[in-house]
């Protein structure tokens, strides 16, 4: 089985079984601040094709109008219930959709939005040859380590792009190369633990 057949199974069977959920989240942060319950951001995916990757909306609206694309920690533009999704990434459901259309495959480097990915080296645009995921090791790393390194006063933008950027790229870079199923596995259990433990400490 391909991994494209193996992408529609997964998103067609996670729609069916969640679509409730789904709605739940719709209709909560439709009452948690107004606006559209989703935002479309574009992002910037295989051999340099744009694309709207689709989230819940976490922010307030027109928020990209207000700040930096990078949000840094106890960024003021956050909502109070988009701090939960963000840390239970409960937020990522709707790329469920994008796992259907193609934009995404499962396990891959993040898309980055055009602001940053114009600032690519030569070296890092090598990351565009491949698909990007709804997960993978540089997201991982992203999760763990980025906003909360972000000094306070810093442009989270440039501090993302000078700090960080290069690390997470090459990791997804060299897990590319040397991808197994017992590694996909591996990044699959390490997701699952980052949204069990943001969905049991949602304040931490």
């Amino acid at each position: 089985m391909t991994r494209r057949l193996i992408d529609l199974a997964i998103g067609v069977v996670a729609i069916a079984l969640l679509w409730p959920l789904l709605l739940l989240i719709a209709a909560l942060v439709r009452i948690d601040s107004p606006g559209s319950p989703f935002y479309g951001g574009w992002r910037i995916g295989n051999n340099g094709r744009r694309f709207r990757m689709w989230k819940f909306r976490t922010m307030v609206q027109d928020a990209d109008r207000l700040g930096p694309t990078i949000t840094a920690k106890d960024d003021a533009r956050v909502t109070c219930l988009g701090r939960y999704l963000r840390r239970s990434k409960l937020d990522e459901l709707p790329q469920l959709f994008n796992l259907l259309t193609g934009d995404v495959t499962l396990l891959g480097p993040r898309p980055e939005v055009p602001d940053i990915v114009a600032r690519y080296t030569p070296e890092q645009r090598r990351v565009l040859e491949l698909k990007p995921g709804i997960t993978g090791p540089g997201q991982i790393y992203y999760t763990k380590y980025q906003q909360d390194s972000v000094p306070e006063g810093a442009d989270a933008s440039d501090y993302y792009v000078s700090r960080l950027l290069a690390s997470k790229l090459r990791i997804d870079l060299e897990y590319a190369q040397k991808r197994t199923a017992l590694s996909d596995l591996r990044v699959i259990l390490q997701t699952a633990g980052v949204v069990v433990k943001g969905l049991l400490r949602p304040s931490a």
